[in-house]
């Protein structure tokens, strides 16, 4: 891995020196995961380097390696919103959340971009002193979406920045096999090598990462975890919070027939209404579209949560709340989620909360959870981050207190 690089820092207006930071990660993805995520890390760091100027970085998509199922790599930024709109009025649910959730689509930019702090126009300059590369699936290279496809601004490649590392990235499902039926192997491993420090969030990640390298990166929690979002969390608004309920926190078209089959049935046998969140389902009672913060209410009034995502995972950690995780592979899914949920379980011990098989909802979702432990884990995990990412910015920060 090259070694630490010697900051350099810009001039700005006035004469006053500033050093720069700039996250690149999935920031303009319309969800609450992706949004929150970027939140938090831009948060942690401006607490460790508080006299820096941080900012989003964008990226260029690149040429998608694989086909959508649609027969189109790449299809025009119409086809996809028609491809789009095709998807979600296909969904299995009540015509007034299908028509919610589209609007919650359409203005989500608009209404939730400002309260993390994300400009409406695109940032591609990388000309920072520290171009930090995370979290989030920022790695996932060999994947369809034409939003995304193999972006190597993701990788760091042709980055002019004074110190390039990444923090808690993943891979998502894209695998070493994958990476070398593309052949991409020796350019990723050259754009690894340039990196100042390595932070993924997974295993199968930093697999990925020494066999492309020969180095083993550290492996971090996501930023999500690591800084007190509980305490942002605003009061849900909606009448429906008053009645007891199941929060379902699933993309739209993710759940199977059987699966909302099951979760409808185990809400009515609990007198439960299903309140869904991030996707309309046909189990769902009502979609409910609010801002991140607020959804982190919902999670805190939640009887119990079923997820099939990663931050629905986390958020009802943070929460406290029983939940089951829905997870499935890429080779029985079209989207695998397995890679990433399994280690995430297993480093907060609680893997007893994977659902395997929808038929056994009522017996991991009903199980108390000893979050007194899950605590202690979590406050390691935390020390290991901010060691991490002082190590990062410390350059920054001794160059600043001398300016």
């Amino acid at each position: 891995m090259a070694t630490q690089s010697q900051f350099a820092i810009p001039s700005f207006s006035g004469g006053q020196a500033m050093a720069s930071i700039g996250i690149m990660t999935m920031h303009r993805i319309l969800n609450y995961g992706s949004s929150l995520q970027a939140f938090a890390l831009r948060t942690l760091l401006a607490d460790l380097a508080p006299s820096a100027d941080i900012d989003y970085l964008d990226y260029r998509p690149g040429e998608p390696l694989i086909q959508d199922g649609r027969g189109a790599s790449s299809p025009s930024r119409l086809r996809r919103l028609a491809n789009k709109l095709k998807e979600y009025s296909a969904i299995d649910a009540p015509v007034p959340d299908v028509l919610r959730f589209m609007n919650h689509k359409r203005v989500y930019a608009r209404r939730y971009f400002p309260l993390i702090s994300l400009k409406p126009d695109l940032n591609l300059d990388c000309n920072v002193d520290l171009h930090v590369i995370g979290s989030d699936e920022v790695f996932n290279c060999v994947q369809a979406n034409a939003n995304v496809g193999y972006a190597k601004d993701l990788f760091g490649i042709g980055s002019p920045a004074r110190s390039l590392i990444s923090y808690a990235g993943s891979f998502g499902n894209t695998t070493l096999d994958r990476i070398r039926a593309h052949g991409l192997e020796q350019e990723l491993a050259a754009a690894f090598s340039r990196f100042n420090h390595i932070s993924v969030r997974d295993a199968n990640s930093a697999e990925i990462i020494h066999d492309l390298t020969g180095v083993s990166p550290a492996i971090h929690l996501d930023p999500t975890l690591v800084v007190d979002l509980p305490s942002l969390a605003r009061a849900p608004r909606s009448k429906m919070r008053s009645t007891p309920y199941l929060l379902v926190y699933a993309y739209p078209g993710r759940l199977t027939c059987e699966e909302n089959d099951h979760i409808k049935a185990y809400a009515k046998q609990q007198s439960l209404k299903v309140l869904c969140f991030g996707g309309a389902q046909s189990c769902g009672d009502a979609f409910i579209d609010c801002d991140p913060f607020e959804l982190l209410g919902y999670f805190q009034q939640a009887s119990a949560v079923v997820t099939d995502t990663f931050h629905g995972t986390i958020f009802s950690v943070l929460t406290e709340r029983r939940f089951a995780t829905i997870t499935r592979s890429s080779s029985g899914h079209g989207y695998g989620n397995i890679e990433k949920l399994g280690y995430l379980l297993d480093v907060l011990g609680l893997r007893q909360r994977e659902l395997k098989h929808i038929q056994d909802l009522a017996g991991v979702l009903e199980p108390g959870i000893a979050y007194a432990d899950v605590a202690q884990i979590l406050a390691t995990e935390k020390r290991r981050t901010r060691e991490y990412l002082t190590n990062a910015v410390k350059p920054l920060n001794d160059l600043t207190s001398h300016a």
